[in-house]
Formats: structure tokens, sequence, C-alpha cells
């Protein structure tokens, strides 16, 4: 049998429970429409809306536009792989369920842990950009919240023009901002119940989340595209303001790796590389979808020209509107809609991102949930992990933990520090599924591919090199704390995993 941790799933058995339409099953509700929807609406918000600044202020300068096209052809290598997988293998549980069926037991197992963390640190950074976003909306109209509640426990806040904001998003002398009132956050509230309102919604049904987030959208779509036609214009009729800021277009590094300069642009690519994650969690959507075999290539493939598109637009206008240095915020496109002394613009852009990224905190939840309910059906993890609710037909139980925990460290730790840990996450990702589809193509080149990644294996080793060279430009700290998650993951494997699985005590393929 070969050695059981490697112990591969049957294809077979699971294109068997992919054709389940029984009640203990997911319900097949998803047309292409949905599906790129999905996709977009994951991933147009985080990274348009709230890590492009921070990017472009720490990393790469106005070069942050190099990062997204650097980004953006690592996610098509890796889009084209996940779209034979998908199509192939139809089944909730995204990289996970198809590094199980290629590479093995402890490689899935792997692979579904790292899942865990970047959907669930994925949805807390969002949350954390979102609370940003809200406390800018509700400024528009005069209202503003406490700022003790609106960020995590430590940052500092300052009110200026009757606004409150972060002390970094203010462009004054350490003087000049000594002599306004200031506040201390204490605890995000606002992230906090961001995320139980978007569980709540995810419990109740996979088709009303679907519908709900179609919507929303095409609300956020209108913010982008709101966004460079009032930026547009501005930045061409003051050419001053935009070479000022764009003159130095690639800043120098500053003599340590990943700060600016060619490895700037890397770094910035790796963190804005979170961006981009909503392609994958379509194809955990995959046992949900009327026609996968047709629909996931579409909305996987879809859903990523668009975006990429939009990405070096926004992100190229934003640093011309702004200078980068400035933008390290939770809302950073508010901030540079409001230098163009547009208003309106500003009540457009600050309800498109708030709807925005509630539909990226939505898909977050929703693949992580769903990796979960996979694993669990598996025997790897907890038997309540996969309890279907009798009535709204979702995987309730590991829902509602998971937001409720996802909750805590959204409104607890720092935005810049949680987008690190999902981008490495997903590259990790990224690199498993690249290598099943090479691995698979050899051994079973008979399967039947709806959907065939060209140039194999060209496509995947490509996916593969691009993935662990965005990796390595991360920082240290980053990829210890992957490492510890990693290790915890092996223990929860080693002491419940091996002796529930229901792989090895079938005798695995």
């Amino acid at each position: 049998m070969g050695n059981p941790l490697f112990a591969t799933k049957s294809i077979d058995s699971l294109l068997t429970e992919a054709g389940d339409t029984g009640e203990h099953s997911l319900k097949r509700a998803l047309g292409p429409v949905n599906l790129v929807t999905l996709g977009i609406g994951a991933i147009i918000g985080a990274g348009i809306f709230v890590l492009t600044g921070s990017a472009a202020s720490l990393y790469a300068g106005p070069a942050i536009m190099l990062s997204y096209v650097l980004a953006g052809i690592g996610c098509v290598f890796a889009g084209l792989c996940y779209a034979e997988f998908a199509s192939m293998i139809p089944i909730a549980g995204s990289a996970y369920t198809y590094g199980y069926a290629t590479l093995g037991e402890l490689v899935a197992w792997i692979i579904g842990w790292d899942l865990i963390l970047e959907y669930a640190f994925g949805a807390a950074t969002v949350a954390s950009g979102w609370s940003s976003t809200l406390v800018a909306f509700l400024q528009d109209y005069g209202i503003s919240l406490p700022p003790e509640i609106c960020d995590v426990p430590g940052a500092k806040w300052v009110e200026y023009e009757g606004r409150w904001s972060p002390e970094s998003a203010v462009s004054l002398s350490a003087d000049q901002l000594a002599g306004l009132p200031h506040a201390t956050c204490a605890f995000n509230l606002v992230a906090f119940l961001a995320i139980l309102g978007v569980t709540t919604i995810l419990i109740i049904g996979i088709k009303e989340s679907a519908n709900f987030n179609s919507v929303v959208v095409f609300v956020k779509l209108a913010a982008v595209l709101t966004f460079i036609a009032v930026a547009l214009p501005f930045v061409l009729k003051h050419p001053a303001i935009a070479h000022e800021n764009w003159k130095v277009f690639l800043p120098p590094n500053t003599g340590s790796f990943g700060s600016f300069g060619w490895s700037g642009v890397m770094r910035g690519a790796s963190v804005v590389f979170f961006a981009y994650i909503g392609f994958d969690a379509v194809s955990t959507a995959a046992q949900e979808a009327k026609n996968p075999q047709k629909d996931m290539p579409i909305g996987l493939l879809g859903s990523l020209i668009v975006c990429t598109i939009l990405y070096i637009v926004v992100s190229g206008l934003l640093t011309a509107t702004v200078h980068y240095s400035h933008l390290n915020i939770g809302a950073p496109v508010s901030l540079a809609i409001r230098q163009t002394g547009v208003k309106w613009g500003s009540y457009v852009i600050n309800a498109g991102a708030l709807a925005g990224l509630s539909t990226v905190m939505l898909v977050m939840l929703l693949g992580q949930s769903r990796v979960f309910y996979s694993m669990a059906n598996d025997g790897l993890l907890w038997k309540w992990a996969g309890d279907i609710h009798p009535r709204f037909r979702t995987p309730w139980k590991s829902t509602a933990i998971v937001g409720v925990l996802v909750a805590i460290v959204g409104s607890l730790v720092p935005i810049g520090t949680l987008g690190q840990l999902v981008s490495i996450g997903t590259l990790f990702a990224f690199v498993i599924v690249c290598a099943g589809v090479w691995v698979l193509r050899v051994r079973r080149p008979e399967l039947v591919r709806p959907f065939r990644t060209p140039w194999v294996p060209f496509v995947p080793i490509m996916g593969i090199l691009i993935s662990l060279a965005l990796i390595a430009s991360l920082n240290a700290l980053t990829i210890v704390r992957l490492f510890v998650w990693l290790g915890i993951g092996l223990v929860v494997y080693f002491t419940y995993s091996v002796r529930h699985s229901k792989v090895r005590n079938s005798g695995g393929q």
C-alpha cells in the first residue's frame, strides 16, 4: 500500500462525492455569472481598498503598479492549474482536496491547515479595513464613532479638521500633530461586529450569500470606476501634483531587503498577492456549481483578468494623487478621493469600499468553512465541524466557531501583520496546486480533464517558482509564524487525524 502518510484519496470516490445531491450534501445553486461575481467579490476589496496603500508606503512606492503586474502573472499560472483541478474534481475544499487526490494525506493535511490560516486571517484583515472605511463613511455624514473602538489596541488617532483618523494619515509635522486632540485605541469593536454579521449571513445559506454578493459586486465595481472617473481628470488637470508624487517612481532601496528598490517591488507583490486570493475561493464553491466542468474555468480566469486590469489602473492613480509615504492606513482610497476635493466621490467610494470589503469577508469565511467541512468529512477534523444544518444546509457549527475566533483576531491584530500571514498562506497553497497538476498528468494521464492547463509542465513550474520567490521576499517573522502554525497542525494530525482518517481506514487508493 505504501506509506499511509501519503495515502491518496481515490479520484473516483471524489467524483462520486461530487455527484451526490442528497439532503446531507451541499446545494448546487451557482451558475457562471455567480462564480465570476464570487471571484470579483473576493478579489476586488481588500487589495484595492486596503493593502495597496500600505504596500506602496512601506515597500514599493509608485512602483506598486509593477508589483501588481508581477502578482497577476503568478496568479495566471496558478489560476490555470486551479481551473484544471476545479473542472476535474468539482468538490468543496480547493487546494486541500486537490492535494489529497495527488500528493497524499499528509500534504493534504498541511495545505488544509494552511488554508484555514489563509481564509481566517484574510477575513480578519478585511474586517480591519472595513472598520477604517466605516469610520470614514460615517464622518462624511457628520457621525463620529469613538476612536477607541475603531482600531487595534495601542493605535494612535488624531482629530484634524473635524475628522478622526490614524496619525500616519495626517500630513503634518510632529510639532503640529502634538497640538491636536489624540486618542489611543483599545479594541476594534467595529471589526468584531462586522465579522459576526457576515457569519450570520453564511449560516443562513449559500444561495442567499451568493445573491447578496452579486448585488454588492456591482456596487463595488461602481465605486472602483468612480474612483478612476474622479482621480484620472484630477491627475490630468494637476500634472504638477502627479509629477511631484511620481518624481521617484521606484524609490531607491534603503539598505535592507524589501524596503524599496526592486526587492521592494518583490515584497510589494508578495503582500498584495493577498488581493488575488478571491479566485482560489471560487474553487471552494465547485461542489455548489450547477455545471462545474464548464463554469469553474470561466469563474476563475474571468474574475482574475478583470481584476488585474483594475488593480494596475487604481494603484497608479492612487500614488499619483497622494504621496506614497502617507498611504499606510486602513482606507487609502478614501483619503485619495478627499484629496481631489470631489465630495460626492468620497461618499460613493466609501459606500463601495464598505460593500466590497463585506463581500471579501463573506467569501473568505465561506472558503474557510468549506475547507473545514471537507476535512471533517474525511475524518481529519472533528466530526462536529462537518455537521450540516438540517434547514439551511450549511456547515453551521464550523462557520459559527470560526466566525467568533476571526472576529477576536481581527479586532486585536494590526492589518499589516495579518495581510502578510494571508499572503504566505495563499502562496503556499499555489505551490501545492501547481505541483499537483503536474504529478497527476504523469500518474493519471487517462483522466478526463474538461479544462486542460496548457503547456504542462512549463505552466505549473512557473507557478511554483514565482510563488516560492514571493514567499522568500516576505519578512522572516511571517515565515516563522507559518511554521509555528503548521507545527500546531501536525500535533492535531498525529494525535487525532491519523486515527480517524477515512482514507487510511479504508486502505487508501
